[in-house]
């Protein structure tokens, strides 16, 4: 099974993380919401260890979602999160808890970003190949 390493940066606008594989070698960056006490739909994630699991979504359809029930992150419930997803976005500002990859950061009208978010994407879900993985998020 194939093992990531989120490393995050906190700032005041969102939450800014680099994607690594276990050999250290860059995937892509990620954007979050900011660190609100994990608040649902309005925070970025707890750090710890996830499952990354293959989930449709209605909304965004193939995607990847986070599970953790010791962390209270569940993709059904009952628990304090729910539905924490991987998947196209540039803003914090786009997302409601979930992760957005990106190629490169930026700025896009006037905040902060991650950019080409498609093809970050598309190349996530191709490295994954529709199978599960484990995520650790941890502070840069």
């Amino acid at each position: 099974m194939k093992h990531f390493i989120l490393k995050r940066r906190y700032f005041k606008d969102g939450t800014f993380s680099t994607l690594h594989r276990e050999d250290g070698s860059q995937v892509c960056v990620m954007a979050e919401r900011a660190d609100l006490n994990n608040a649902p739909s309005r925070s970025c994630i707890p750090e710890g260890r996830y499952s990354l699991l293959p989930h449709s979504s209605p909304k965004f359809g193939k995607c990847y979602a986070l599970e953790a029930p010791e962390l209270g992150v569940t993709r059904y419930g009952p628990s304090l999160r729910t539905h924490i997803l991987i998947h196209k976005a540039n803003t914090p500002s786009q997302l409601q808890g979930c992760l957005a990859p990106g190629v490169h950061f930026g700025e896009l009208h006037g905040e902060w970003a991650v950019l080409n978010s498609t093809a970050a994407f598309d190349a996530l879900m191709t490295e994954l190949g529709g199978e599960p993985a484990m995520l650790t998020i941890k502070k840069d």
